[in-house]
């Protein structure tokens, strides 16, 4: 497996170093893996500071069988102590799992085995090996997600749509807040196969940055205004229901509601090129 983090600059190396080493003081782990755009020679192609889109590296933990502590919680408590040094979005999961999905011909899993770049390894038990992916049956199950999923965030939208309208605007930013995860979800589960155990929108929006700079550019959290705006979303998963105090503006609701409908346009769009990628690869389509 990969090792060599040279393609990147210093900065970018001292940075993964840095990262690594809060992981492994934090609970001692199997193996740690980078994957996504930083392990490839031509990392950030297209993603400029002008887009003001974070640095962000993509991390697979894999822990020890006895691990007791929950992964949601390693991955909070990874992701927190290492924001002083560089975003990141850390993905957890122990080693007879991820073996698991390896055998299995998962194509996320899969694909990281074969493409990531190995920064730190306990070596108590190696990785098992991939096997040759089932591109027909992958694009089979990413249509039937995509279908699942992008059908679920239309039918948020349209119920929120409809709660704008009768001025209930907590019930309404929830149901945006649901569109907008079941949308971030469908561009996951269509492009990797992986769909995070989370509701957190910060997350699931940084997950997907690396398949579409548009992506990002919709929630830019950059200036203040924008990243009050998303943070108004954000939050209606909860204290829209819950919290008496929370508040939004008939304006702010209703630049929401349109910018969800644009994330879900982007969705289809990048799903159905996606799936047609994935038919044509796997001889699904002959031309």
């Amino acid at each position: 497996m990969n090792t060599s983090l040279d393609h990147l600059p210093l900065r970018k190396r001292q940075q993964l170093e840095a990262i690594t080493k809060i992981i492994v003081n934090a609970i001692t782990p199997e193996k740690v893996l980078l994957f996504g755009d930083y392990t490839s020679a031509t990392w950030g192609a297209g993603f400029h500071a002008d887009n003001h889109l974070p640095v962000t590296y993509d991390i697979l933990v894999i822990t020890r069988p006895d691990t007791r502590r929950a992964e949601y919680e390693i991955q909070d408590m990874i992701e927190n102590r290492c924001r002083f040094y560089a975003p990141v979005t850390i993905i957890v999961h122990d080693i007879v799992f991820v073996n698991k999905q390896i055998a299995r011909g998962h194509y996320f899993f899969t694909t990281v085995r074969k493409e990531a770049i190995l920064l730190f390894d306990q070596g108590a038990v190696p990785l098992a090996e991939g096997r040759p992916l089932d591109l027909g049956r992958i694009r089979m199950i990413a249509e039937q997600d995509f279908e699942r999923w992008i059908g679920r965030a239309r039918a948020f939208f349209k119920t929120a749509t409809f709660s704008i309208r009768e001025n209930e605007p907590k019930i309404a930013v929830f149901l945006l807040h649901q569109a907008a995860e079941h949308a971030y979800q469908a561009i996951l589960l269509v492009f990797t196969g992986y769909k995070p155990c989370t509701h957190n929108l910060e997350k699931l929006r940084k997950y997907t940055y690396r398949f579409s700079i548009e992506l990002g550019l919709l929630f830019p959290g950059h200036p203040p205004e924008e990243e009050m705006l998303f943070k108004l979303l954000l939050h209606g998963y909860v204290d829209a229901r819950y919290n008496e105090d929370y508040e939004i503006s008939r304006m702010e609701l209703g630049i929401l509601n349109e910018r969800v409908g644009k994330l879900l346009s982007m969705a289809t769009r990048l799903c159905q090129n996606r799936l047609l990628s994935l038919g044509k690869m796997s001889g699904f389509f002959s031309s």
